[in-house]
């Protein structure tokens, strides 16, 4: 439990402290729309870490080597905790925007962070919302910003983590509308360091593995037809590989 009220205090003072910065950035972008994007982007990084560290948790990260470089990419990924976002943000090697559920709305000052760090949010129901979101993402994937969602839908709460729910095959229109490529992400071990005894945290080991990149700008439409369920099975066996290793 100590782990865990430790990291809730450790995210209060980070948030509160970015206030300032938060403001002076606001106003510095009317005129300089991208200012300090690159900043907020390696700020949120180390403050994931810092958040991270009272955790204890040993992280190993692999195929970092495939994420091209200078490239914008749709990075798709299993979801099975909170903590797949904590751990998983500071890997990345470039700014990237999630699209998440608009529970983190409901947070103070957070929103605001994610909003300039490129972030779209999903209403459950709100067909509309939900488009516009899409949308979003798939301008900001051709504005050169990467993008990163989770294509279940939800956080998988099944016993085994290898069982993976369906994948949303909508999610994958923000690859296929702009020709980027698909990072397929597989994350393991996550859900047994924090939601397995919530509200406590226990040290333990996680491995996140980046697949190889999967092409779209040359695919045929017969070719991406079901590209959900292809990547679903590229990251599942990712996944039981890697449960192996835990």
């Amino acid at each position: 439990m100590i782990r865990t009220i430790i990291a809730v205090l450790l995210v209060a003072v980070i948030l509160i402290v970015s206030l300032p910065f938060l403001g002076l950035q606001w106003l510095l972008q009317k005129k300089w729309p991208h200012f300090g994007e690159r900043g907020s982007f390696r700020f949120m990084q180390f403050a994931f870490k810092l958040v991270s560290l009272p955790l204890g948790i040993k992280l190993d990260v692999i195929g970092k080597e495939n994420i091209p470089a200078g490239r914008a990419c749709l990075f798709i990924g299993n979801h099975r905790s909170y903590l797949d976002v904590v751990l998983g943000y500071p890997t990345l090697p470039f700014l990237t925007g999630f699209v998440a559920k608009n529970d983190f709305t409901k947070f103070p000052i957070l929103p605001i962070w994610m909003r300039r760090l490129y972030c779209q949010f999903l209403v459950e129901g709100d067909l509309r919302q939900n488009l516009q979101s899409i949308l979003a993402a798939i301008e900001n994937v051709n504005q050169g910003v990467s993008m990163y969602i989770y294509p279940e839908g939800k956080r998988n709460t099944a016993q085994d983590e290898r069982d993976l729910l369906e994948f949303h095959e909508g999610s994958f229109k923000i690859a296929t509308r702009t020709k980027c490529p698909i990072i397929p992400v597989a994350v393991v071990g996550t859900r047994e360091c924090f939601e397995r005894q919530f509200p406590k945290a226990r040290a333990g080991h996680v491995i996140i593995e980046y697949g190889k990149p999967i092409e779209t700008a040359d695919a045929s439409r017969e070719e991406l037809k079901g590209i959900g369920a292809k990547c679903r099975a590229i990251i599942q066996e990712m996944v039981k590989r890697n449960h192996d290793l835990i």
